[in-house]
């Protein structure tokens, strides 16, 4: 039982609905991935599988996209500090990391795609389950580039009438779930050379 001050009972805190959209959200690619991850792990032990060395770019692609994500904490605590043009200039750095971070995936699987012995659609499942997976990941970094871009365009808003943080903490939380992800998918894919 919960005591009362004065009478008044206190105020649970919700949560917003958009961030506990976002929270269902990220549980169901999570799901998602598990479940291909799984699938990966199964076929891998039924044989017939090809396998494949990351390129080093990769490693590359990974702290670009860790910073990105160190750059959006910095922005968001300069906003709520009401530091707008500090604000902007690191929100545009994570923009930058982010779009850096795809084309740096982009020359890893061109790599790949590329190399003496080459990663292709030939039919074998490894080749398969890597490029859908890896697509499925790269898409994700789409919306979150497009979601900081918008966010960095609405940065120039002549009036702000409240510095509200909620817009930003989702797409925060959602920029580093898709880091957080591809840290997952890096290791699982390491793992399994």
């Amino acid at each position: 039982m919960e005591k009362t001050v004065q009478g008044i009972a206190p105020q649970r805190k919700k949560i917003h609905p958009h961030k506990f959209a976002l929270w269902i959200a990220m549980g169901s690619i999570s799901m998602m991935f598990a479940g291909l991850t799984s699938g990966y792990i199964v076929r891998q032990a039924e044989g017939n599988w090809r396998y494949f060395k990351l390129p080093p770019v990769f490693y590359t692609s990974t702290a670009v996209i860790l910073i990105s994500s160190l750059t959006f904490i910095l922005g968001l605590k300069a906003f709520k500090a009401r530091q707008i043009p500090k604000f902007r200039m690191l929100t545009l750095i994570t923009l930058i990391l982010g779009i850096a971070f795809g084309a740096l995936q982009y020359m890893g699987f061109y790599q790949l795609y590329h190399q003496a012995n080459p990663v292709r659609l030939s039919g074998n499942p490894s080749e398969s389950f890597l490029f859908v997976i890896a697509g499925l990941h790269l898409a994700h970094i789409a919306g979150g580039i497009v979601a900081l871009l918008i966010v960095f365009l609405r940065s120039f808003r002549t009036k702000i009438k409240v510095y509200n943080a909620t817009g930003l903490e989702i797409v925060g939380g959602y920029w580093h779930f898709v880091d957080a992800l591809w840290l997952y998918l890096f290791v699982f894919f390491l793992a399994n050379q």
